[in-house]
């Protein structure tokens, strides 16, 4: 795989692949795709997001009447997290990965 696109950070159990926007900051990011690599070749995808990252997108479909007016988000293989950037999100896939990885839908 070309990580040339990605920031990628190797753990002992996986490898996860962020998919930063090219404004996007790996300290600071609030909502980013991730393709998740497990240790036996598993792949998982996984959405990160901040809850204000969230907040932000119910209050722009509130005005863009997506969503109901953004009444409602969803969003597959989302894991919400307390604190923005990248390392904030690689504490609980490890977390994960330590419970079985049972929670992410393999790809």
């Amino acid at each position: 795989m070309d990580d040339s696109i990605y920031h990628v950070v190797r753990k002992t159990q996986f490898t996860a692949r962020f998919l930063l926007d090219a404004h996007d900051q790996a300290a600071t990011v609030e909502n980013v795709d991730a393709h998740i690599t497990a240790s036996d070749g598993t792949k998982w995808s996984a959405t990160f997001m901040t809850p204000e990252e969230i907040s932000r997108i119910l209050d722009r479909w509130a005005d863009t009447g997506e969503y109901l007016g953004g009444h409602y988000f969803r969003c597959p293989d989302l894991v919400i997290v307390r604190d923005k950037g990248v390392p904030a999100m690689v504490t609980p896939l490890e977390d994960i990965f330590n419970d079985g990885a049972g929670e992410l839908s393999a790809i």
